[in-house]
C-alpha cells in the first residue's frame, strides 16, 4: 500500500508539473490602452484557466501598461509587469502564485547603504521650497525637505526611482543608482496643471505621517480670500482654524485653546516678534507680499520650539529670485505696498524687498483742515492723524551647495497724533509703537547625513506715549503738563542647530540657544511749567530688569514600524534672572498610528515653560500692554497640554480631522481689580495678582484641497477658565475670550485662469464681560472743596459685582466676499481685487456699556464698530 501511495504521488506530481510548467507557456492575446496592473491579470484570466494570487500590497496599482492586439505567453508578459525580478513566479496546478522578491529590495550586505541629499527648489527662480516630499515607491521610504530645502535619504544599494513632489507644482521623477552617496538638487515647476490623484495622494501621505498637530496655510489662498479692506492678513486665515479665536471685533489677535495672546510664539524667519499687530491689532505685521510660508502648531509641539505656551506661528520671508528680477505693486483703499526681487548675481546672490504704508494721513488731513476752518472762533478745532509702515529685506547668498547666508531684517512701525484747540485750551497726544528685527543665519552641510544653521539676531519692540496740555493765560505766560510714558522689551540672541538623519527611519534633531533679555517696562515722566519755569517734576520708573536664557534641545522623528512614527524629545532652559535660575525640563512626545492608507490616530503630550509676561489692561488690547520678565517674585508661566487626534482621507481631495486637547497652566498674571499700566506704582509687581487656567475642548476640520472649490469649516466646542486669589473671590470664573461655539468657514472657488471668488463666514458665541448687578451709594469721609475739615457723606455710586465675567455679549458672525479679476498684460499680470466686508451688515458688538435706572437695574447699550465695508484694490505683478 505505501508503495502504491509513492506511485500515485509521484504520477500526479508530473501531471500537475507538467500542467503548471505549460501553464506560463499559453498564449495570450491582449488589447489594452493605458490600465493598471489588475486590467492586464483579468485579460489574462479571461482567456486561460489559470487564477492570479498575490498580496496586494505589493502590487503597484499606479502604473499604466500598453498593449496594442499582442500576441505573448503569460511567461513574456510577466517578464514586462515585474522586470528585474522583482516579483517570484510559482505556479501549482492552474494557480499563478506572485510573491514580492524581498531579495532585490534588500541587498546581500545590508549594511551597505549610501545617502542622497540636495535641496527642492522652484524651477524658475530657485528660490527653496519647505515641506516637499521625496519618496521611493520601491522601498516605501520617504523623506521630506527642511525650513531650508533641504533633504536627505539614505537607501540600500541599487537602482531605485524616486519621485520629489511638492503642492502645486508638478512632480519629478528621477532614477538614481545609488553606488555612493550622491548629492542632487530638484527643480520643480509650478503653475502646472496637476492630476487631482496625485496631489491628493501626496497630500494625504505626508499628512497621514505627521506627528505634530498643525497647519501649514497656502501664501496662494490667503490672497484669494476677502479680507478688511483688501489687507491681505495670514493671522486673520488663521483665525479660521479651529481652536483658534479671535480677540475683538476685525482685529488680528491669537487666542489659542483657551490661551493669551502673549502664549503664541510669532517667528518671523525664526526671530521672534514681540507685538504681531498694526492699527490697534486690525492689520498684522506679516506683510503677505513678502512671505513665502506660513505654519501653526497648535499641538504636539516639537522639542526645538520653546518659549510660550499656546502655539507656534513659523512665518518665513521669500528669500529673491536668483534667476530674473521680478515684484508687484498693489494699490488699495487704505494702503499701498510692493515687492521686489531677483538676482544680485545670478544662481549665486539673490534680494527681496516689501515694503507697505496706509495712508489715512495723507486722505483725512485736507477734509480735517476744511472742517476746522469752517468752525465759528469758539469752537473747539481737533485733528488726527494716523500711519503706519513695513519693511521687510532679505539677502540669500550661496557660497557653494553646502554652504549658504541669509541677512534679513524687519523694520515697522506706527504713529497716532492728537491735538485739539479751544478757547484758553492747547492738548497735543501721540502714540508710536513698532518692532525692529535683524537676523544673520549661515546654513552648512557638514555631510549628506548632517545639516547645521547658525542664526544670530536681535529683537526690539517699544511703544512711546506722550501727551501735553496747556492753559493758555497770555503770551508768553502759559501753564502746561506734560505727560510721558514709554517701554520697551529688547531680546538678542544666538543659536545652534542641527539635523542629522543617520536612518530613514530616524530624523534627529538638536541645538543650543543663548538669549539676552532686557526690560524696561514703564519709564513715566510728568512736568508741571509756569511759563519757561519747571514748577513741579516727577519722574517713575520701574526698574530695569536683565534674563538670561541659556536652553537646549533634542528630539527624534522615529518609524517604529510603517504603523508607528513617534517624534520624542526634551526641552531644558535656564532662565537666570535678579537672584533666581529658573530650571525648567519640557518632555514632549508625539505619536501617529497610522489605522490604513486613508486614516490616521495621533497622540501627544507636552510640556511647556514661559519666562516671559504680557500685562494687558481690560479691554482693546492696545499697544501699551507691557512685556515683562519673570522675577524673584513672579514665577515664570507653566503648562501640559494634552491631545488626540484622529484623520481621514475621505476620497476626491476631502481631508477630515478629529481632534480633543486638554491645558492646564499655572503662574498665569492678571492686573489686580483697579489697576493698569497707568496706575501710581513703580514696581509692577504690586499691581498683578498670580493664578492659573483651564481649558478642553473638541475641534473638527473638514478640508477640501483639490479641485476648482477648495476651502474647509472648521467648529470648536471649548471652555476656558481663569482662577485667581483675589480676583472673584478666588473663584473660578470664564476667561474672557471663552468662547462655547466658534465656526470658521472659507471656500475659494477657481472658475478660470481670469477669474476666482473667496467667501469667509465666521461664527462665534460672545465675548464674557462684567456686568453689576445693582449700583448703590457709597458712604465714607469726604475730604472734598465742600467738606474741607472731613465729613461723613456720600462718595458716588458704586456697582456691585457678584462675579468676574458673570455676561456674554450676543454672538458674533459675519460673511465677507470677494472676486479677483487676472489679466495676463504684455508686461505681466494685472489683478482688480473687489470685495465686502461684513456683508449682510451684521452689527457686531464690539463694546457694552451698563448704565443703571434710579432704581439701580443694569441696563445695557451696544456699541457696534465695522459695518459693511466694500473695498477695491489694484495689483500689478511683473
Amino acid at each position: 500500500r505505501l508503495l502504491y501511495a509513492l506511485l500515485v504521488w509521484a504520477s500526479t506530481s508530473a501531471i500537475a508539473f507538467g500542467q503548471s510548467a505549460s501553464l506560463l507557456d499559453s498564449p495570450v492575446t491582449l488589447n489594452i490602452d493605458n490600465q493598471s496592473i489588475l486590467k492586464v491579470l483579468e485579460s489574462i484570466e479571461e482567456q486561460t484557466v489559470c487564477s492570479f494570487y498575490y498580496n496586494p500590497q505589493d502590487l503597484d496599482y499606479d502604473k499604466k501598461y500598453n498593449f496594442s492586439n499582442e500576441e505573448l505567453k503569460i511567461a513574456a508578459v510577466l517578464e514586462k509587469l515585474f522586470p528585474n525580478e522583482s516579483i517570484k513566479i510559482k505556479t501549482k496546478g492552474t494557480r499563478i502564485i506572485l510573491v514580492k522578491n524581498r531579495a532585490k529590495i534588500i541587498p546581500p550586505i545590508a549594511e551597505e547603504k549610501f545617502t542622497l541629499s540636495g535641496y527642492i527648489m522652484d524651477a524658475e527662480s530657485n528660490e527653496t521650497l519647505i515641506g516637499a516630499t521625496v519618496y521611493c515607491p520601491e522601498l516605501q521610504i520617504g523623506t521630506s525637505s527642511n525650513e531650508y530645502g533641504f533633504y536627505s535619504l539614505t537607501m540600500p544599494a541599487g537602482t531605485y526611482e524616486l519621485t520629489f513632489a511638492y503642492i502645486g507644482y508638478a512632480s519629478k521623477v528621477e532614477n538614481f543608482g545609488m553606488t555612493a552617496n550622491r548629492e542632487y538638487s530638484a527643480l520643480l515647476s509650478s503653475g502646472v496643471k496637476l492630476a487631482e490623484v496625485e496631489v491628493v495622494a501626496e497630500d494625504q501621505r505626508k499628512r497621514h505621517g505627521e506627528t505634530q498637530m498643525s497647519n501649514k496655510i497656502s501664501m496662494e489662498k490667503v490672497k484669494s480670500m476677502p479680507a478688511l479692506m483688501g489687507e491681505r492678513d495670514v493671522l486673520k486665515v488663521i483665525q479660521l482654524m479651529p481652536g483658534v479665536q479671535s480677540g475683538s471685533e476685525g482685529t488680528s489677535g491669537l487666542y489659542v485653546r483657551g490661551g493669551g495672546p502673549d502664549q503664541n510664539l510669532m517667528l518671523l524667519d525664526g526671530v521672534p516678534v514681540y507685538n504681531s499687530n498694526h492699527l490697534f491689532g486690525f492689520v498684522s505685521v506679516f506683510n503677505g507680499d513678502a512671505i513665502k510660508s506660513v505654519e501653526l502648531i497648535k499641538g504636539g509641539f516639537p522639542a526645538r520650539h520653546g518659549g510660550r505656551l499656546s502655539s507656534i506661528v513659523d512665518v518665513r520671508m521669500k528669500e529673491g529670485n536668483m534667476k530674473k528680477i521680478q515684484g508687484d505693486v498693489t494699490i488699495g483703499l487704505i494702503s499701498g505696498r510692493f515687492n521686489i526681487e531677483g538676482p544680485i548675481v545670478k544662481d549665486k546672490t539673490s534680494f527681496s524687498f516689501s515694503g507697505r504704508r496706509t495712508w489715512f494721513d495723507l486722505l483725512s488731513t485736507p477734509g480735517q483742515k476744511l472742517a476746522n476752518k469752517n468752525k465759528t472762533p469758539g469752537e473747539s478745532k481737533n485733528t488726527m492723524k494716523y500711519n503706519l509702515y513695513d519693511l521687510n529685506a532679505k539677502v540669500n547668498h550661496k557660497f557653494s551647495n553646502k554652504s549658504r547666508l541669509y541677512l534679513s531684517s524687519y523694520l515697522g512701525n506706527d504713529k497716532l497724533s492728537l491735538a485739539g484747540i479751544e478757547p484758553g485750551r492747547q492738548e497735543n497726544g501721540s502714540l508710536d509703537w513698532g518692532n525692529k528685527l535683524l537676523t544673520a543665519r549661515w546654513n552648512y552641510q557638514f555631510s549628506p547625513k548632517l545639516f547645521s544653521n547658525t542664526t544670530v539676531y536681535s529683537s526690539t519692540y517699544a511703544f512711546n506715549f506722550q501727551n501735553e496740555q496747556k492753559e493758555l493765560v497770555g503770551t508768553p505766560d502759559e501753564i502746561s503738563d506734560l505727560f510721558t510714558t514709554n517701554s520697551k522689551i529688547q531680546d538678542y540672541g544666538a543659536k545652534f542647530d542641527v539635523s542629522y538623519i543617520p536612518h530613514t527611519n530616524h530624523y534627529i534633531r538638536a541645538g543650543v540657544k543663548y538669549g539676552i533679555y532686557e526690560f524696561t517696562p514703564t519709564t513715566s515722566f510728568q512736568q508741571l511749567k509756569d511759563g519757561q519755569n519747571p514748577v513741579e517734576s516727577v519722574r517713575s520708573e520701574s526698574p530695569k530688569i536683565s534674563g538670561n536664557e541659556l536652553s537646549a534641545y533634542i528630539e527624534d522623528d522615529m518609524i517604529i514600524t510603517k504603523r508607528i512614527k513617534i517624534n520624542a524629545g526634551v526641552h531644558v532652559a535656564n532662565f537666570s534672572v535678579q537672584n533666581s535660575n529658573y530650571t525648567s525640563i519640557q518632555p514632549r512626545a508625539s505619536l501617529s498610528f497610522l489605522i490604513d492608507k486613508n486614516s490616521s490616530l495621533k497622540f501627544s503630550a507636552t510640556k511647556m515653560t514661559q519666562f516671559l509676561h504680557l500685562l494687558a489692561s481690560p479691554g482693546l488690547g492696545l499697544p501699551t500692554d507691557l512685556w515683562v520678565s519673570s522675577t524673584d517674585k513672579v514665577k515664570p508661566e507653566n503648562s501640559w497640554q494634552y491631545g488626540i487626534g484622529y484623520t481621514r482621507s475621505l476620497g476626491n481631495g476631502y481631508e477630515l480631522t478629529l481632534e480633543g486637547f486638554y491645558k492646564k497652566m499655572d503662574n498665569l498674571l492678571a492686573y489686580k481689580s483697579g489697576y493698569n499700566i497707568f496706575s501710581n506704582s513703580k514696581e509692577w509687581e504690586n499691581k498683578v495678582d498670580v493664578g492659573e487656567g483651564t481649558s478642553f475642548g473638541g475641534e473638527l476640520l473638514l478640508e477640501k484641497t483639490s479641485g476648482k472649490t477648495t476651502g474647509w469649516i472648521g467648529y470648536t466646542l471649548s471652555k476656558s477658565s481663569r482662577t485667581f486669589p483675589d480676583i472673584n473671590f478666588g473663584k473660578a470664573f470664564p476667561y474672557k475670550y471663552d468662547r462655547r461655539h466658534d465656526i470658521g468657514m472659507a471656500i475659494i472657488h477657481k472658475k478660470s485662469d481670469r477669474m476666482d471668488f473667496g467667501l469667509v463666514w465666521v461664527y462665534g458665541t460672545g465675548n464674557t464681560f462684567t456686568l453689576g448687578t445693582t449700583n448703590y451709594l457709597a458712604l465714607g469721609i469726604d475730604n472734598g472743596a465742600e467738606n474741607p475739615n472731613g465729613a461723613f457723606g456720600s462718595l458716588g455710586t458704586t456697582n456691585h459685582i457678584e462675579q468676574r465675567n458673570n455676561q456674554r455679549m450676543p454672538a458674533y458672525h459675519r460673511l465677507d466676499l470677494s472676486v479677483n479679476l487676472h489679466k495676463e498684460k504684455k508686461r505681466g499680470t494685472r489683478t482688480w481685487s473687489y470685495g465686502i466686508y461684513n456683508a449682510y451688515a451684521r452689527q457686531n458688538p464690539f463694546v457694552v456699556i451698563a448704565t443703571f435706572t434710579q432704581e439701580g437695574v443694569p441696563a445695557l447699550k451696544q456699541q457696534s464698530l465695522l459695518p459693511i465695508l466694500p473695498y477695491f484694490a489694484y495689483s500689478f505683478k511683473f
